[in-house]
């Protein structure tokens, strides 16, 4: 047993990062119970394959609700407290001592458990079925079952409710993708870096021994990184940018079979959707869900998890018993420990039936930075949002107006061209990127709802990778990066009949070849946003071909594969950014 208490009260271990949505909540589970641990738990699924997972109830005489914790990173590593997307679990500390069980599952293949990962196919919906299905029979379970934890749990609870198991009564899925194929293509692009420190590093991971993260040493790390102080330094670490440089410092190779073979599945043979893609998709069964779904994310995770919260809310507009919000940059840590106030209110609500208000109000609250504050509104978009078309004009300036018809024009060379540049001619002065800015105003703008830019473009033919990016431009010329888009210019056909409130759905299933010399029109949907631009302050718009390199426009530091070759580009001043401003006195929270 241990008596740690994790919370925000005095006494309490600290618990990292905003636990609410902006509100006060009223008859939450106080701390009344110590934790009984027990560990290397089996777990029989109904094809005979066992999985492990960790066992932690409070010492309550009677059953209690229960929280499944599913993924394929190491259940040992969860109270490890260090600042990496992989401990995602939430804080046992916290929720057991309140009266839940929380129990931690490794995927098939992961960690003790036996048969192979399958990267959160059908399959693995299957066995979170199997086992919520298994928990709720436990004697010191009370047959309500909800599931916990950020990103990878997150969309395993998806996957595990996509197939309604009967005792699985809410979910909580903060920063989650509801399909696959968004995580690792961004509209046909790959999100290289990303997929490629992500996959080995689950394979390493998942064979460690559960010896080795029960050593000396690890018991040592753990005992620093959960230091008061060491732990406060740690809350603004953004855990899902640092996967993406795992590459670089683990020195471990992991099994071709089976993260290799997924490896090249994912992002060498299946580029486009298909039933590879279909697989690990949970859309159509999304859109028939009816158990309560609290979804969120924070928004600077603009490439990975924001862009399917937005989907899932559009999917599950259904669904009475939905709530979402949007945190601020930073707004979820790691280890995460953020929102755990919030996530109490929702369970206490579903689970155990109290009145905890947390189903009171508005459907979507969002932050608002710029202005520093959270606002309401009964859908997504809200419903006082409304598209300003600016001109991306031939003198760099977004206009209201087009003025005299323009071109921008651009050059993209890939490195080996560019390294074959003779050195002794004279550059023809084109820019590899292109820049457009609202003139800075007197008034705030604030622009909330969905993003969509429409290119008229002039190439040399030939597929390209569109990447578009949204920064705010301080007087002193600092710039935030604010949200981005991406499109693979032979995926660009939209799909009219999937559009939801006119936002462009790009199903990447079709490939059309572009020509050259002749205007094309690209739909590019840039990932929604919510952002003040300030008085004094300018929003600009960057378009490129490639993202890497040192100025390259990126929101944390997430690149793609270059797609094609050389591009002489004219970006014509037909072309429209479609953003959304609020008027001015819009819901407060």
């Amino acid at each position: 047993m241990t008596p740690t208490v994790a919370g925000i009260e005095r006494g309490q271990r600290r618990l990292n990062g905003p636990q609410t949505s902006g509100r006060e909540y009223r008859n939450l589970s106080e701390p009344a119970f110590r934790t009984v641990r027990t560990d290397d738990v089996p777990i029989e699924l109904r094809d005979g394959v066992t999985l492990l997972g960790d066992v932690y109830r409070p010492d309550a005489d009677a059953p209690v609700p229960a929280l499944v914790s599913f993924s394929a990173y190491p259940r040992q590593i969860q109270d490890l407290g260090a600042p990496l997307g992989f401990i995602e679990a939430g804080a046992t500390d916290f929720f057991v001592p309140r009266g839940y069980a929380q129990v931690i599952v490794n995927a098939r293949g992961t960690s003790g458990s036996e048969g192979t990962w399958s990267m959160l196919d059908e399959q693995e919906g299957r066995d979170v079925y199997d086992v919520v299905e298994w928990l709720a029979a436990q004697p010191w379970c009370d047959g309500n079952v909800g599931m916990l934890g950020i990103s990878y749990f997150a969309m395993a609870q998806l996957a595990g409710a996509a197939r309604r198991p009967p005792h699985l009564k809410a979910i909580f899925p903060l920063a989650a993708s509801h399909d696959m194929y968004e995580a690792v293509w961004h509209n046909g692009l790959l999100s290289a870096n990303f997929v490629s420190g992500w996959m080995p590093a689950v394979g390493v991971l998942a064979q460690r021994p559960g010896s080795f993260w029960h050593s000396r040493r690890i018991d040592l790390a753990r005992h620093a990184l959960n230091a008061a102080p060491v732990h406060r330094r740690m809350a603004h670490i953004d855990g899902e940018s640092i996967v993406t440089v795992l590459q670089k410092v683990i020195r471990s190779q992991a099994p071709q079979q089976p993260y290799g073979q997924l490896w090249d599945a994912a992002a060498v043979d299946h580029p486009v959707r298909d039933e590879f893609w279909d697989a690990r998709d949970t859309t159509a069964a999304l859109a028939g869900l009816d158990i309560p779904v609290y979804l969120g994310c924070d928004l600077e995770n603009v490439p990975l998890h924001l862009p399917g919260t937005y989907r899932m809310w559009k999917l599950l507009r259904h669904n009475p018993d939905v709530r979402m919000s949007l945190l601020a940059p930073g707004g979820l840590s790691w280890p995460w420990e953020s929102m755990h106030i919030e996530a109490l209110a929702w369970y206490d609500h579903w689970l155990r039936g109290a009145d905890t208000g947390i189903m009171d109000g508005p459907a979507v609250r969002y932050f608002l930075p710029g202005a520093d504050r959270w606002r309401t509104a009964e859908s997504w978009p809200p419903a006082e949002s409304s598209l300003r078309p600016l001109a991306l004009r031939g003198d760099g300036v977004l206009g209201d107006d087009e003025g005299v018809a323009g071109v921008s024009e651009s050059q993209y060379l890939p490195a080996d061209l560019d390294a074959a540049r003779p050195k002794n001619l004279q550059p023809n002065g084109l820019p590899d990127q292109l820049d457009w800015e609202i003139e800075a105003t007197d008034v705030p703008i604030d622009i909330v709802g969905d993003v969509e830019l429409r290119v008229d473009a002039v190439t040399g033919g030939g597929d390209l990778a569109w990447i578009a990016m949204l920064s705010d431009v301080a007087p002193d010329g600092s710039v935030t990066r604010v949200t981005a888009g991406w499109l693979r210019a032979e995926l660009r056909a939209v799909d009219e009949a999937l559009s939801v409130d006119g936002a462009p759905v790009l199903p990447c299933r079709t490939v059309l070849a572009v020509p050259a010399g002749e205007v094309v029109t690209y739909r590019i949907p840039l990932v929604p946003i919510a952002h003040r631009i300030r008085p004094g302050h300018r929003l600009r718009l960057t378009i490129a071909h490639d993202d890497r390199g040192e100025n390259g426009p990126t929101v944390m530091g997430f690149t793609h594969a270059p797609v094609g070759g050389r591009s002489h580009t004219r970006v014509l001043s037909s072309s429209r950014l479609l953003l959304p401003v609020l008027p001015a006195g819009a819901s407060e929270a």
